[in-house]
């Protein structure tokens, strides 16, 4: 609906990957109309057949050479957005984000984007903790990425400390707050 605001919500390979239709459904209760793009390997812990039959929208996985041919997923997606919040963040993707990596069709629908990008990073302690992700969150920062801090817990290898997806509550009130400047 063109009164919705559009949300782009990007997918990334963790074990939080399966709490994106929770968030998709608490986005579409604010009122907005959320279209999803997801890593190949964020599909190995949620389908995409769920997100598409939740927002109505196609959703785009993995690399170009996954995509249809004369398509430019990656540019249609971002056009219009009011923000895109990329939960769960992974390392990996991180870093992609990070150094403007444009090789799979969540990090070049970034690159493309015109508005507000959230990060919502989850990941074990140690990766969390390490030099290069926490350097790469700071450059993230630097550009103007907000990014959403990871709860501290236990965690799905058993371990406790930092690197939970933030509550989605969280992750909604920042997407809000992108969204009104403040």
């Amino acid at each position: 609906m063109p009164d919705q605001p559009k949300i782009v919500v990007g997918v990334t390979g963790s074990i939080a990957a399966y709490k994106a239709p929770e968030l998709v459904r608490l986005l579409q209760k604010q009122g907005w109309d959320p279209w999803v793009v997801m890593t190949a390997c964020a599909t190995q812990y949620v389908g995409v057949l769920p997100l598409r039959a939740l927002t109505k929208h196609p959703v785009p996985a993995g690399t170009f050479a996954d995509a249809p041919p004369d398509t430019y997923s990656h540019l249609e997606l971002s056009a219009g957005a009011a923000a895109m919040v990329v939960a769960p963040c992974s390392a990996q993707t991180l870093a992609r984000l990070a150094w403007g990596f444009a090789d799979d069709m969540l990090s070049a629908t970034a690159l493309a984007l015109e508005a507000p990008l959230l990060v919502a990073p989850a990941m074990n302690s140690r990766m969390w903790r390490h030099l290069a992700v926490q350097e790469n969150v700071e450059r993230l920062r630097r550009r103007g990425v907000r990014i959403i801090p990871p709860g501290s817990g236990e965690l799905a290898c058993g371990e406790q400390g930092p690197g939970r997806l933030a509550d989605l509550r969280d992750i909604v009130r920042a997407v809000q707050d992108a969204m009104a400047g403040t």
